[in-house]
C-alpha cells in the first residue's frame, strides 16, 4: 500500500496576493511528510514533519507568521495525537518556541499529562532541551501589521481597549 498524506493550511479567507505562497507551502509541507513515509517513518514523524515545516513558513498561522497577542507577542498552541493508541499531548500560550509540535509530541511521550501550558510548558521545554528563539524572530510584518490594525478603535471588544 503507497502511504498518502493530506495537509491543510488552515482555515479562513486567503488573498490573492498570498495565495501562490500559501499553496506551495502546503505542497512542500505534504511533500516534507510523505518524504518520511517513504522512508518508513511513522505517521506520527510524517504529521510532526508535516506541521513543523508550516510552523516555519510565514506564510501560516502557526510558529512564524503566527496571529500575535494583545501585547503584540506570539503565543501559540498546538495538539498532536497518535492515531493508533488515541495518546495526544498538547501545549498552549508558548512563547520563543520555533516548533510548538515538537513540544506537544514531547508532552505526549514524556509527561502522563495532555496538555502543559504557558510557564509549565516553557519549564518542561528547557527540561527536554528544546531551544528557544527570541520572540521577534517569530513575528512577521504581516502579522505586526495585522496586530496594528486590531489596536485601531472599534476593532476588538471593549475590555481589550483598556
Amino acid at each position: 500500500m503507497r502511504p498518502v498524506i493530506v495537509v491543510h493550511g488552515g482555515a479562513g479567507r486567503i488573498f490573492k496576493e498570498r495565495e501562490e505562497g500559501c499553496r506551495t507551502g502546503v505542497v512542500r509541507a505534504a511533500l516534507r511528510g510523505y518524504g518520511v513515509l517513504k522512508q518508513g517513518g511513522s505517521a506520527l514523524d510524517a504529521v510532526e514533519e508535516a506541521v513543523r515545516s508550516m510552523e516555519d513558513d510565514p506564510h501560516f498561522n502557526a510558529g512564524c507568521g503566527s496571529v500575535l497577542n494583545e501585547k503584540g507577542e506570539v503565543e501559540m498552541d498546538a495538539i498532536i495525537m497518535d492515531g493508533k493508541n488515541l495518546a495526544s499531548g498538547a501545549v498552549s500560550a508558548v512563547k520563543c518556541i520555533a516548533n510548538p509540535i515538537k513540544l506537544a509530541r514531547l508532552v505526549m511521550e514524556k509527561t502522563k499529562h495532555m496538555l502543559l501550558t504557558d510557564h509549565g510548558a516553557q519549564l518542561f521545554a528547557q527540561a527536554m532541551g528544546v531551544p528557544e528563539i527570541p520572540g521577534e524572530k517569530l513575528i512577521t510584518e504581516r502579522s505586526r501589521e495585522r496586530w496594528k490594525k486590531n489596536l485601531e478603535p472599534d476593532s476588538n471588544p471593549v475590555e481589550f481597549q483598556k
